[in-house]
């Protein structure tokens, strides 16, 4: 497989395939701009050696319509301002093929938002999945899914995929576009390298004991993932809002936490298979009641199955906290997925903060800490320790797709799977 490191820009049209779905305020300004800083070192090492650039993105979900609160229009200054050079832009995604001609090396090209074509997700547009005509709608938009690709691809000499967040969807520009190259002029950028290499270092290469911390608030959700980590993990955590499916399944009372009532025996079979595999189970033992889904609730410590009627679960309590603690300080290798309570609200942040610092602690004397899903990212920035763990995933379905066993399409289309 031809790596970013060993191919040689130089006079080369590099088309890239970036994750730029940054968010932005009513004014169209990027709040958080953590992804374009996240491709950067891709896209400079290729105008360094001497390459033209052709960057690709999508941003929202205008779903096969130009929607201009979704263009990429909105962020060629701030794109211009990270790489240091002007960025020209292309305002029809499929119709850059003059513009991408013209590049010369050191040029920028900013393509316009690639889902304002239905071709790049290959859905129809404007019907119904529950429409007889359906089926024939789609099979004819994966043809012209492929044309789509076959344009995109046409502007370039070479293919880079360093979009790890959109990795898990077979799309135009992450998968398809991919049949247009040869291997020698393909390859992943070097954040879907880091990101790859993360997941392999949970997944494959393990140093023990391995604690998987999995939190939010439903089982059904993470069930994949679970069953996955069980044949992998000596410890497993599982907190948040599951605690209490799990507190109900055996007996307790969990007052109006919430609690997934038809998944009570598949809580049951989770703490069966983890016994049966050796597997130490952690499950809160205490709680943070609250008698309202408020920050300013009245609150008490109460055990997590005994939880008064009228009370909810809003995080976890002090005993829990030492369980946790105790589970992740030891270990080697430590994925996080997921927060312990309503950690949005300050008064219920103490059981994540409490896994946070262990894993801090845990990292500094040599684990190796993943961090990723949504809302344990937050988490962790809230806590301004991010610069404590080992890697931080900027892929939230992404990621849990590939710890649940998974071939992500656009990794296994740059390797020819």
């Amino acid at each position: 497989m031809m790596t970013i490191d060993n191919y040689k820009f130089a006079g080369k049209k590099a088309i890239v395939r970036v994750d730029f779905n940054v968010p932005l305020d009513e004014n169209g300004k990027i709040t958080d701009d953590t992804r374009i800083r996240g491709a950067l070192p891709t896209l400079k090492k290729i105008l360094a050696e001497g390459g033209a650039l052709i960057i690709m993105s999508h941003m929202g979900k205008p779903k096969g319509k130009v929607n201009p609160k979704y263009s990429l229009s909105q962020i060629v200054d701030a794109v211009s301002e990270k790489l240091g050079v002007p960025v020209q832009f292309a305002p029809d995604c499929a119709k850059a093929a003059e513009a991408a001609a013209a590049l010369k090396p050191g040029e920028v090209l900013l393509l316009e938002n690639l889902r304002f074509y239905g071709e790049e997700e290959g859905k129809p547009v404007g019907i119904d999945k529950e429409d007889p005509a359906y089926d024939e709608a789609k099979k004819a938009m994966k043809a012209s899914q492929k044309e789509f690709a076959k344009t995109l691809a046409s502007y370039a000499d070479c293919y880079v995929n360093d979009a790890f967040g959109t990795a898990h969807r077979k799309h135009a520009s992450t998968a398809v576009i991919a049949d247009y190259f040869d291997a020698d002029n393909k390859m992943l950028g070097y954040l879907m390298e880091k990101e790859v290499q993360a997941v392999d270092n949970v997944l494959s290469n393990i140093k023990r004991p391995f604690t998987a911390i999995m939190g939010g608030s439903k089982v059904s959700t993470k069930i994949g993932i679970i069953e996955n980590l069980m044949d992998k993990v000596d410890n497993l955590i599982l907190c948040g809002g599951m605690t209490y499916t799990f507190a109900k399944a055996q007996g307790g009372e969990v007052g109006k936490s919430i609690c997934e009532n038809d998944k009570l025996d598949l809580a049951l079979e989770i703490i069966a298979k983890a016994k049966a595999k050796g597997v130490n189970l952690v499950l809160g033992t205490d709680c943070v009641a609250a008698d309202d889904f408020s920050n300013d609730a009245n609150t008490q410590i109460v055990p997590s199955n005994a939880i008064p009627e009228g009370w909810e679960g809003l995080d976890a309590g002090p005993e829990t906290r030492k369980l946790f603690t105790n589970a992740i300080k030891d270990a080697k290798t430590i994925l996080w997925n997921g927060p312990a309570g309503v950690f949005e609200f300050d008064n219920f942040t103490g059981g994540s903060k409490a896994i946070a610092e262990a894993i801090a602690e845990a990292t500094k004397n040599g684990a190796f800490s993943l961090i990723g899903g949504g809302d344990s990212v937050a988490c962790i920035n809230k806590f301004g320790m991010a610069d404590q763990v080992s890697y931080i995933s900027t892929g939230g379905g992404a990621l849990l797709e590939a710890i649940e066993g998974k071939i992500l399409p656009g990794i296994a289309a740059i390797k020819g799977e």
